[in-house]
């Protein structure tokens, strides 16, 4: 009797246990729904306040631009979206100059906000934790789509030109003369296209340039919009003039459907929403051995495909060493190494044996260039880390850094370069979305997966 007793028992106190624990569980579900219906009744305010007439905005825009950078944030976006004036101020307010400033009053606002295809691809869910059952479910999806929105109509335009081809050259003109006719927008170009326009005729004078270098660092203050005329490298050249912010980049490649009817599709990109991909880039600051501290670096290099260090014109095997964050990751052995972003998996890295990476996944890629080792494989890192490669002094010879193919520096016994992602990407409008586009350059561009069909002429499995 004293055992069914106490077994009795010992079930009273485990059913009262689970009770209360599942009272628990029912209060922490409350609270979380309670606490998601505020934050539902925050976003419907406002998308209330965004929906406010053009007209208060543009009044209010330089107020806006002189109130402090969360007050704006806050104001403006929300906590779902990034604004045009976040990521323009996104630097020291004492290295701002006077010119940039006043540029900057009269740029155009967008605003970024996340979506997907559909309602019913399971990419709408909200609940970090479901307390009902205990299991956890992500908040957010790196896959939804990213648009963009224009707070007030974009007035100026960059235009960025493939040099020395005659079929550039005329679709240049005639974008420039329907941008300037039709649309009513201040159109910049390179000082080369400028004169080449002006060889034309002297109705190209409307055309604004820059004069000296000084400039460049401030034409993210001023410009809406950058189109480029070319390929894969105009791209890059683009980019590589924005040592900041990027304003949305429309790319336009030769001979492609869209740069055919590119006025349907820039009507489209200046009217929005439009989908958009956010191409990370990285930031390499080369470190010297005879630097003070890791403070004492050159000067900054942004770069949007990769940044390669190899062993140059000397016969010996590359020799680094080669850190992530505070941990020892390898020693490469080989001809080099190549770190890229998911933007540059399909160019050199993936000549090299790298993967090919969706470019709204992000990380940084780690491929060896012919490693002396059947066993070393490429990595992807989180994009947060922060790679230190350094040239060993009991290296045999230099390496040699290029960034984009381009800029080579000379690394030492001693020197390192530090990459890191850069705050800035580039965001690049989207033929349809992020995804339809990346298939359709591996599919078109690189022939992915393509062969010839299996006869079925043979054998059949019963």
């Amino acid at each position: 009797m004293r055992t069914v007793a106490k077994a009795l028992r010992r079930v009273s106190e485990g059913k009262a246990s689970a009770q209360m624990e599942a009272a628990e569980w029912k209060r922490k579900y409350e609270l979380e729904r309670e606490r998601n219906l505020q934050l539902k009744h925050k976003e419907s305010v406002l998308d209330s306040c965004l929906s406010a007439s053009q007209t208060e905005r543009l009044e209010n825009v330089k107020n806006r631009i002189l109130r402090h950078q969360s007050e704006q944030v806050e104001k403006c976006c929300g906590k779902h979206g990034i604004c045009s004036h976040e990521i323009l101020w996104n630097e020291d307010t004492d290295s701002r100059s006077r010119f940039a400033h006043s540029m900057s009053i009269g740029k155009a606002l967008f605003r970024l906000y996340w979506g997907c295809n559909g309602e019913k691809n399971g990419q709408h869910k909200r609940d970090i934790v479901s307390f009902e059952r205990g299991n956890i479910t992500t908040a957010e999806r790196s896959s939804k789509q990213i648009f963009l929105k224009w707070e007030s109509r974009p007035r100026t335009v960059l235009i960025f030109t493939k040099p020395n081809s005659v079929s550039v050259r005329a679709l240049c003109s005639e974008m420039v003369r329907w941008l300037k006719d039709h649309r009513k927008m201040d159109v910049y170009v390179e000082p080369r296209v400028r004169a080449e326009l002006l060889m034309e005729g002297s109705e190209f004078s409307f055309v604004q340039t820059w004069e000296h270098d000084e400039e460049i660092s401030h034409l993210h203050a001023k410009i809406d919009l950058v189109v480029t005329l070319g390929g894969d490298g105009t791209v890059l050249w683009a980019a590589s003039m924005f040592k900041g912010p990027v304003p949305p980049v429309v790319p336009f490649s030769l001979g492609s459907l869209e740069s055919e009817n590119y006025k349907e599709y820039l009507d489209t990109v200046l009217k929005g929403p439009i989908s958009i991909t956010l191409r990370h880039r990285l930031q390499c600051h080369v470190i010297r051995e005879s630097a003070k501290d890791e403070l004492d670096t050159e000067e900054p290099i942004l770069v949007l495909n990769e940044v390669t260090i190899d062993r140059g014109i000397s016969s010996y095997l590359t020799y680094l060493e080669v850190y992530c964050d505070n941990s020892f990751v390898t020693c490469v052995q080989g001809d080099g190494l190549i770190l890229s972003t998911t933007s540059g998996s399909t160019a050199y890295s993936l000549a090299a044996g790298g993967s090919m990476v969706h470019p709204q996944v992000p990380g940084m890629l780690f491929t060896p260039i012919c490693p002396h080792s059947l066993s070393f494989r490429p990595l992807i890192f989180p994009e947060y880390v922060t790679l230190r490669v350094q040239v060993p002094f009991n290296s045999r010879g230099h390496a040699w850094a290029s960034f984009d193919g381009k800029d080579r520096k000379e690394l030492a016994a001693g020197d390192a370069l530090i990459c890191s992602m850069a705050p800035w990407p580039v965001p690049t409008a989207c033929l349809v979305d992020s995804t339809h586009d990346f298939l359709r350059s591996i599919h078109e561009g690189l022939h992915w997966n393509l062969r010839k069909s299996q006869s079925f002429d043979g054998p059949r499995g019963s």
